[in-house]
């Protein structure tokens, strides 16, 4: 997990922890050795105190430092393992015999022009070599699974799908919406919530697009959470364009207890993607009894399935998706729940379990 950056790397960094506190729920059969950035042990205590964690002595925040550290110190370090599973997308080129490599997504085949030059010439290097040297590959989703398997003919019995997981103590440290209104201002505004990067694939523009159109209530506030991405610049171009300086706040990255509690007050979780390996903030919001109004881009069908209301990307059909919501919200909440309940931590590890053991040869 060098690639694992506290704070850094979003949904990837939830979905390993996630997985490994599923590892220990079920007390998983394999003595697990987690190598990770310095500092990983401090962001994440209840994953030092469950498996022996080794730190590089490196941050490993500049991708050519963890590159370096990975085919020299974490060679070494693994040289007489039975296994080595990398959570990054890559596998460097010295290393132990048998490799898990799990790939989150693939999306640079689909929107290359969201990447930068330097790291879009990297995926296209790295990404193929990895997936012809793994003894296993490990996806989120089925749909990655199947983009890997068309892109790159690699045999499907290599690829199993390992789903995110939520812990069952979900939502229980969520900040109480008295403080969370008081916090960002919020009045008594009704909240529509949508945790994302700004990247251009996150696709904000349609959801403000709909909020100076179909959704004009000025009670509704449409709060975004997450870090600066590629399209920030854009994003606040249209807010200002469309007069919502008032009703589209940027708050910027917010830790777990905010999230949960935003996503508890909200009237729903909007999620607009072009796409996603996986999705996880609509699984999020299907735990915590929140509604989503989602796109039905790449895997987000697969993963909400009849837990929300899965839209094509048309303005008309979202139109009517808040009177929806509000309609439904009994039916939609009962069934968020029974699909998330589908992707527990603990279901998470048992997947990963199913991997390692074919990755051994072990699998029966």
């Amino acid at each position: 997990m060098l690639w694992c950056v506290p704070g850094r790397v979003g949904g990837s960094e939830e979905y390993f922890v996630r997985q490994l506190s599923g590892l220990n729920e079920i007390a998983a059969p394999f003595d697990i050795t987690v190598f990770a950035p310095l500092g990983f042990s401090d962001a994440h205590p209840e994953i030092a105190q469950s498996f022996r964690v080794v730190e590089s002595t490196h941050s490993c925040e500049r991708r050519e430092v963890r590159v370096v550290t990975e085919n020299t110190w974490l060679a070494k370090q693994t040289e007489k393992f039975d296994l080595v599973h990398h959570g990054g997308g890559t596998i460097p080129s010295r290393g132990n015999n048998k490799t898990l490599l799990t790939i989150h997504d693939a999306q640079y085949l689909t929107y290359p022009e969201y990447f930068g030059a330097v790291k879009l010439a990297y995926l296209r290097n790295r990404v193929p070599s990895a997936l012809r040297r793994a003894t296993a590959v490990a996806t989120p989703s089925e749909y990655v699974r199947k983009t890997l398997i068309d892109s790159f003919d690699v045999p499907a019995e290599k690829i199993s799908v390992v789903r995110h997981g939520v812990l069952p103590h979900i939502g229980q440290g969520a900040t109480s919406e008295i403080e969370l209104r008081n916090k960002f201002g919020l009045g008594n505004s009704r909240i529509l919530f949508m945790p994302a990067i700004t990247h251009p694939h996150k696709n904000h523009e349609f959801v403000l697009r709909m909020l100076a159109s179909a959704w004009k209530d000025s009670s509704i506030k449409l709060v975004m959470a997450g870090g600066v991405g590629l399209g920030e610049t854009r994003v606040n171009e249209v807010i200002s364009e469309l007069g919502l300086g008032d009703r589209a706040l940027r708050i910027g990255r917010v830790d777990a207890a905010d999230r949960d509690g935003l996503i508890k007050m909200s009237v729903a979780l909007v999620f607009p993607s072009l796409y996603e390996g996986f999705g996880a903030p609509a699984l999020e919001a299907m735990a915590l009894g929140t509604p989503v109004i989602a796109s039905n881009c790449a895997s987000l069908p697969e993963v909400i399935g009849d837990g929300g209301l899965v839209l094509p990307l048309e303005e008309a059909v979202w139109a009517g998706a808040l009177t929806e919501v509000h309609a439904r919200r009994d039916e939609l909440v009962r069934r968020g729940h029974a699909r998330a309940d589908l992707f527990t931590a603990a279901n998470s590890a048992q997947d990963l379990c199913r991997a390692y053991e074919y990755a051994l040869g072990t699998a029966s």
